[in-house]
């Protein structure tokens, strides 16, 4: 008897679970994701053939479309326009670039409201801090192995 409330009970939670679950249609989400990071791509090397049309070297022109790139993500978080194109485009919104730069505004201005210091000075690292520390950890192990191999004489 108790047997067969538990699986009622069950039954039931896995129909509400089904009900509320939203779905999804895996190809449509690809083209979207296509799209949405194509069109950033695309706007990037917009920004880029710019620069280089101004008579910018490769190098200052990349340096300029990585500003501007940032910039643009951050602003667009600002205005709550980026999560909007996150949730139409999905992964396609995770370029490295402004997906990073996304991440980083997100919690800090989420957090405004809890002060300069630790609110946006504690939330903006929330994301970045790993990232960064991850980046300069992993350079300094392979500094030490391309020293090590050097001294070996491998290098």
């Amino acid at each position: 008897m108790a047997q067969d409330k538990k699986e009622e009970k069950y039954k039931a939670y896995n129909e509400y679970v089904e009900q509320v679950t939203p779905k999804h249609s895996l190809p449509m989400n690809m083209v979207k994701a296509f799209l949405v990071g194509g069109a950033i791509c695309t706007a990037g090397q917009v920004i880029r053939n710019i620069a280089l049309g101004m008579g910018m070297g490769e190098e200052t022109a990349g340096s300029w479309c990585s500003l501007i790139l940032v910039f643009l993500s951050v602003l667009l978080t600002g205005l709550n326009i980026y999560p909007k194109l996150a949730k139409f485009g999905g992964a396609g919104t995770l370029v490295p670039i402004t997906g990073f730069a996304n991440s980083v505004a997100a919690p800090a201005i989420e957090f405004q409201k809890e002060g300069q210091v630790f609110g946006i000075g504690c939330k903006i690292f929330t994301i970045a801090g790993p990232v960064i520390l991850f980046g300069i950890f992993t350079s300094w192990v392979l500094g030490l192995i391309y020293w090590a191999l050097g001294m070996m004489g491998i290098l």
